[in-house]
C-alpha cells in the first residue's frame, strides 16, 4: 500500500517540483517546468458513452434515433468510420483508453469482475487482473502532471477503492461508485454517495449538471474532463418524455420490413451451422423463444425500434449539445478539444451472464437495445458489430471539419494523441500500444512524421479475449484486422475465418478456405503477437460437461 500511497501524493500535486521529474513504474512523467508554463494547454472533455452501437446515431445511418446535437457537432468535427473499440466488453477498453495499451498487455481482458466459469464451457476463462494497475501512468496523471485540473464524472469500471478514479490521476470523481452500472437505475432516486437527486431527476441529465458545474468552476486554467455516462448501458430506461416522443414516432412508422431477429450460432462448433441451417431453424419451435438456444446459438436483433433505447441516445445528444453549449457561454469553444467515443457496440444480443435466462417476448427491449446493421453480431462478439464504434473529434482552430475519415483507429491511440494536442512529450513506454490520430486530424500531415508513427501505416490492429461472453455462446478467441482483411480465431478448436471488410462489411463471405496462404500469416501475426505481449490464456476446464 506505500505505493498507493505515493501515487496519491502525486495525484494530490504533493510531489511535483518545478524542473524535476518523479518517476511512476516504468517511465518518467514529465512535469511541468517554469519556462514551460506559456506552452498552450487546449482543455480536453474525453465524451465517453457506453454500449453505444456504431450505427446508433443519425449521422452514422440510424434512421429511428435522433441526435441533432451531435450531427451539428460532428459537421464541424472528424468523423471516423473505421474506429474500434480494444474489446466487445467495457473494462477493457477503458483501461486501454487510461493507458494507451492493449487489454491483453495489461492482463485486463474482460469486463470487472468477470463472467464465472459454468460447466458448458470447454474451457475455463482466463485468470484477469481486478483492477487497472496502479503502476500504469494513466493519462489523468500525465495531463495532471502537466497543469491540467482533472475530474472523472460517471462510470469508471477499472477497479474498486484504492484503485478507484482518485488513486489515478483524478482530482474529483463523480458519484463515489466505480461499479459498470447505475447503481439504481436512471431515475431518481440514484442511491450514489457524492451525487445528489431531486424527485424526477434523470441521471444522464444529472451528471451533465456536474460537467456543466466543473466546467465553469475550472474556467480560467486548462482542465481534463472525463465524462463518462453510464447510458446507454442497461438497464433500458429512457426518460420519460422522450419515451413518449419515441412511442409516437413508432406508431407512425411504416410497417417494418425484414426479420426481427437473426439466429448467430458458434463458428468453432466441430460441425457449424450455415447461414441456410440458422436461416431455417430460427422458423422451428425450439428456437421459438428468448434464451439461449439448442445448439449454442441466440437470437441477434435486427431493428431499431426500441423506444426506450431511442430515448437513452437522444438524452445523450442533449447532454452534448449541453456541454457544447457551456463551453460557448463561457467563451471556451475555441480552445477545449471533444472527443466522443463508445466502449463496446450496441446489445443487439441480451445478456445471458446467467446462462438460464429466459426472457419473456414481452419484455424483449428491455434485453435487446438495437441493431448494429448492416454490421454483425454485438457487444461481446469479435465481429464488428461488438467492437466497432462511433467516434468523432473536434480540435478547434486546427482539426478539419465536417471530414469523414476512413483510416482504422483503435482506442489505445487516444493516450497519444492528446499528449501531442496538449504539447506533452510523448511517452512511448506507458503508450506502447497507441499511435497519435493528429496527422488524421488535422489539416496538414507533418512532412517528417516517421512511418512507423503514422496511423495510415499502422501495420495490424489486434483484439484479446479469452473468455466466454454474456452476449454469446461462441469460443473465447481473438482477432486480427490487417489492411482490408479481419482473421477471427476461435480457441476451443482453433477454428479460423477471414473477411475483407471492404467488400464484405457484414462479415458473412469466409475466405478462409479460398485464400489459405493469407489466412495462415495473419493467424502467424496473431499469435506472434500475443505471445510478444504475454497474453493471459485459457485453459481446460476439468468440470466441462457436454450439452
Amino acid at each position: 500500500m506505500v505505493f498507493v500511497y505515493l501515487k496519491r501524493l502525486i495525484v494530490a500535486g504533493l510531489l511535483l517540483v518545478v524542473g524535476q521529474s518523479v518517476a511512476i513504474g516504468h517511465e518518467t512523467s514529465p512535469l511541468i517546468k517554469e519556462d514551460n508554463l506559456s506552452v498552450e494547454r487546449p482543455n480536453i472533455i474525453f465524451f465517453l458513452v457506453d454500449d453505444l452501437g456504431w450505427r446508433d446515431l443519425s449521422c452514422y445511418g440510424s434512421e429511428f434515433h435522433e441526435t441533432p446535437n451531435i450531427d451539428q457537432f460532428a459537421a464541424k468535427s472528424v468523423l471516423f468510420t473505421q474506429a474500434y473499440a480494444a474489446c466487445h466488453v467495457c473494462s477493457p477498453t477503458r483501461a486501454s483508453i487510461m493507458t494507451g495499451k492493449y487489454p491483453a498487455r495489461l492482463g485486463l481482458t474482460d469486463w470487472l469482475p468477470g463472467r464465472r466459469d459454468f460447466p458448458f464451457q470447454k474451457l475455463k476463462n482466463a485468470e484477469i487482473k481486478q483492477h487497472l494497475p496502479l503502476d500504469e501512468i494513466t493519462i489523468a496523471e500525465t495531463l495532471k502532471s502537466n497543469g491540467y485540473r482533472t475530474a472523472h464524472i460517471g462510470k469508471w469500471h477499472l477497479g474498486e477503492d484504492p484503485f478507484g478514479p482518485l488513486d489515478q490521476g483524478f482530482d474529483i470523481q463523480i458519484p463515489r461508485w466505480n461499479k459498470g452500472w447505475p447503481k439504481a437505475g436512471y431515475h431518481a432516486p440514484f442511491k450514489f454517495s457524492g451525487l445528489t437527486d431531486q424527485p424526477g431527476d434523470y441521471l444522464t441529465d444529472r451528471l451533465t449538471d456536474e460537467a456543466e458545474s466543473y466546467i465553469e468552476a475550472n474556467r480560467d486554467q486548462p482542465f481534463f474532463l472525463y465524462l463518462s455516462h453510464f447510458s446507454v448501458h442497461d438497464p433500458i430506461q429512457g426518460r420519460v418524455d422522450l419515451v413518449k416522443k419515441y412511442e409516437q414516432k413508432l406508431s407512425q412508422q411504416p410497417t417494418a420490413q425484414g426479420d426481427a431477429f437473426v439466429l448467430e450460432g458458434n463458428p468453432d462448433d466441430p460441425s457449424p451451422l450455415t447461414q441456410n441451417d440458422l436461416s431455417k431453424k430460427i422458423k422451428q419451435s425450439d428456437w421459438s423463444g428468448y434464451q439461449v438456444l439448442p445448439e449454442r446459438t441466440v437470437k441477434i436483433k435486427q431493428r431499431q425500434d426500441n423506444v426506450q433505447f431511442a430515448a437513452m441516445v437522444e438524452s445523450i445528444d442533449e447532454s452534448l449539445g449541453r456541454i457544447v453549449t457551456k463551453l460557448k457561454s463561457l467563451e471556451l469553444h475555441e480552445n477545449t478539444i471533444i472527443i466522443f467515443f463508445s466502449d463496446n457496440g450496441g446489445m443487439s444480443g441480451a445478456n445471458f451472464g446467467r446462462p438460464d435466462r429466459t426472457i419473456s417476448p414481452q419484455q424483449l427491449d428491455r434485453a435487446f437495445s438495437t441493431s448494429n446493421l448492416p454490421l454483425r453480431g454485438a457487444k461481446g462478439w469479435l465481429y464488428e458489430g461488438g467492437i466497432r464504434e462511433p467516434l468523432i473529434i473536434h480540435w478547434p482552430q486546427k482539426g478539419k471539419q465536417g471530414t469523414i475519415c476512413d483510416t482504422p483507429v483503435i482506442s489505445t491511440d487516444f493516450y497519444p494523441t492528446l499528449l501531442e494536442m496538449a504539447n506533452v512529450a510523448p511517452m512511448p513506454k506507458q503508450h506502447a500500444d497507441g499511435i497519435s490520430l493528429v496527422s488524421l486530424v488535422t489539416e496538414h500531415k507533418n512532412p517528417g512524421l516517421d512511418s512507423k508513427l503514422d496511423p495510415q501505416n499502422r501495420n495490424a490492429i489486434y483484439w484479446h479475449f479469452p473468455h466466454y461472453s454474456n452476449h454469446g455462446m461462441q469460443s473465447p478467441g481473438g482477432a486480427i484486422r490487417c489492411g482490408d482483411y479481419k482473421l477471427l480465431e476461435y480457441f476451443e478448436n482453433n477454428t479460423i475465418q477471414l473477411f475483407n471488410l471492404r467488400d464484405d462489411l457484414g462479415e458473412q463471405h469466409d475466405l478462409s478456405e479460398e485464400q489459405p496462404q493469407l489466412a495462415k500469416e495473419l493467424q502467424s501475426k496473431l499469435h506472434q503477437w500475443r505471445s510478444e505481449i504475454n497474453a493471459n490464456q485459457t485453459r481446460p476446464n476439468p468440470s466441462y460437461q457436454t450439452r
